[in-house]
């Protein structure tokens, strides 16, 4: 056991550290976990895996759902069960493939609303979902897009 010196008025006195009793058990075995494997976020998925994906036709968009984090800011960590049922409930997602007709109809006369690599708000269960390895992917119609956002974090996705 460590110590440390503790001065009172001039004399010094040394005091034990405290050490809890797994402590150290628990200190090796975080640092013997194996890496978080990565969640398909646009970060991390390279324009190869992009091209694999099916191509939106018409007036369809691909999209990736926002993936939430898997441990909160205080260290809690959720379930595999409550990701997935965030990602399904998720309302943001980012553009990967637009459609050839996306946005070229008379209603979207001011232009388009969204366009490849950005974030885009959509209803909570709106598009078809695709299972692929790491997630799933939403085939979305052009008019299911709510909204374009800059940050997903910045919206509120309850667990």
């Amino acid at each position: 056991m460590s110590k440390e010196t503790l001065s009172t008025s001039g004399t010094e006195k040394e005091v034990p550290k405290i050490k809890f009793g797994l402590q150290e058990k628990y200190q090796e075995e975080e640092k013997q976990l194996p890496p978080e494997p990565d969640a398909l976020s646009p970060e991390n998925i390279g324009s190869d895996v992009v091209d694999e994906l099916p191509e939106p036709t018409g007036y369809r968009l691909l999209v990736l759902p926002f993936t939430p984090k898997n441990k909160t800011k205080g260290g809690i960590l959720f379930s595999q069960e409550t990701l997935d049922k965030a990602r399904i409930a998720t309302t943001c997602g980012y553009v990967l493939k637009m459609g050839s007709l996306c946005y070229k109809d008379e209603k979207f006369t001011s232009g388009a609303w969204c366009k490849k690599g950005d974030w885009v708000i959509f209803a909570r269960y709106a598009g078809s979902r695709l299972p692929i390895e790491g997630g799933e992917v939403r085939i979305l119609n052009d008019d299911e897009v709510i909204g374009t956002i800059k940050d997903p974090e910045s919206v509120l996705h309850l667990i």
